[in-house]
């Protein structure tokens, strides 16, 4: 067995406080409470609440209604724009969408608004998703209204 020397086991006595510096760093990075925050960053609108609140790195989105009244392909396509420009001014995509619920004014147009559905990049797994036609949705949206739940 070697002779150890002071400044060997200085060394290794900096090293080794080194490494549980980053454990503790990487331990308490990782509990680190979530914060509920506005992902957004845009001020606040009259209506009691917010389009995007993140929570750790999940983000919920505020169910989004058409507002230009057109085919429900065109309807849809206009929701789901507004859906991934919402996720991505949060630093997500429509890749990362893990829940999806779409409310129908129509259930009978289901098969119309599932073509223009399927053609967006939801990555290799479709979102879970629930489609229901409710008693009717808020005034001034018209066809049909979508929130989801992602990640960053």
């Amino acid at each position: 067995m070697e002779k150890q020397t002071r400044r060997g086991l200085l060394k290794n006595a900096t090293k080794a406080a080194v490494a549980g510096a980053l454990i503790t760093r990487e331990a308490s990075a990782q509990t680190k409470p979530a914060v509920k925050k506005d992902a957004t960053g845009k001020s606040q609108t009259a209506f009691p609440f917010t389009t995007v609140v993140s929570f750790g790195n999940l983000l919920f989105v505020s169910g989004i209604g058409c507002r230009v009244k057109g085919t429900i392909e065109e309807e849809t396509k206009w929701v789901l724009d507004e859906i991934e420009k919402n996720l991505v001014a949060s630093g997500s995509s429509l890749e990362k969408v893990l829940k999806i619920n779409i409310f129908m004014e129509d259930i009978k147009q289901f098969d119309r608004m599932n073509a223009v559905y399927k053609t967006r990049n939801w990555g290799k797994v479709f979102p879970a998703r629930n489609t229901v036609q409710p008693a009717a949705l808020p005034a001034g949206d018209y066809g049909l209204a979508i929130d989801c739940i992602a990640y960053v």
